[in-house]
């Protein structure tokens, strides 16, 4: 594997990503969906639709991340904004039925800076291989 930034950055997410899912698995209880769910490393609030999110998107950032740099830079950017934007309404669903993941403060601060990091590093790092790929 490219000693890329990108594709490191996504291989590490992805691995966390998909071993959160995992555990999280043991902590949700019986709730599938919805606002009630079980505590991963104590502060952490997960159902299992939250899980199986994880472990999508664990997934995704690891095949990404040991495909190529192009694709560790889209996949990471993509979540990143995903996460972005999660962590800023999350705030907002948090006591209202349409808060389907079981998010709590603790979930909003690490997608936030789950967000900083992917962003960044998606934007930021690798420019050159984009601009090859994009000239070629």
């Amino acid at each position: 594997m490219s000693q890329s930034p990108n594709r490191l950055v996504a291989t590490v997410f992805g691995a966390v990503y998909l071993l959160v899912g995992v555990l999280g698995l043991f902590v949700a209880g019986s709730n599938f969906a919805g606002e009630e769910g079980g505590l991963l490393l104590g502060i952490f609030q997960v159902n299992h639709l939250h899980n199986i999110a994880h472990l999508l998107i664990g997934a995704a950032l690891l095949a990404a991340g040991l495909r190529s740099t192009a694709a560790a830079k889209r996949v990471n950017v993509t979540v990143g904004a995903v996460y972005l934007l999660l962590g800023i309404v999350g705030f907002f669903l948090v006591g209202t039925a349409l808060n389907i993941l079981a998010l709590n403060t603790a979930d909003h601060i690490l997608h936030l800076a789950s967000a900083i990091v992917l962003l960044g590093t998606g934007l930021a790092l690798d420019r050159s291989t984009t601009t090859r790929h994009a000239a070629a």
